[in-house]
């Protein structure tokens, strides 16, 4: 299987309010990205959907190191919660409604069909590349200010 390396990021100006994503998808000398955003959105979903549209652009089973600054995103998946929710019909552990279940069952799916290995990088600092997933993300959900 090809081995590609994901970065993403997510921003929203307001929570809820505008918002963007953005995505760095490296395969050898590859190098393509994406973004969008969202005129009313948070930022935990602009996060998953920087990863789902990262993940829907490979055309087959990958091998994906997944680089994300969401502790959301990334705990989520490496401990199992966002499996546990799926489980008991998007309701967490204290009962209370999963938030964002239509992105997280998505995102499931793609984390089954690809062979995803989870990184957390910390946010705005030396990470280049998580650097640049983060001003693709201000500048798409700039877009989108009244």
């Amino acid at each position: 299987m090809k081995q590609v390396t994901i970065y993403t990021d997510g921003a929203c100006s307001g929570n809820p309010g505008p918002g963007g994503w953005g995505a760095i998808l490296m395969y050898g000398e590859h190098r393509k990205e994406l973004s969008g955003g969202e005129a009313h959105t948070t930022n935990n979903r602009m996060e998953l959907t920087g990863v789902i549209t990262a993940l829907e652009a490979l055309k087959e089973p990958c091998v994906v190191e997944l680089w994300s600054d969401s502790k959301y995103v990334i705990d989520a998946l490496q401990k199992g919660w966002a499996k546990g929710w799926r489980a008991r019909g998007w309701v967490k552990s204290d009962k209370k409604p999963a938030l964002n279940p239509d992105l997280w069952a998505r995102l499931l799916e793609l984390c089954e069909y690809h062979q995803v290995r989870l990184h957390w990088v910390k946010g705005h600092a030396e990470n280049p590349y998580n650097n640049r997933c983060d001003e693709l993300a201000v500048m798409e959900s700039r877009k989108y200010r009244g």
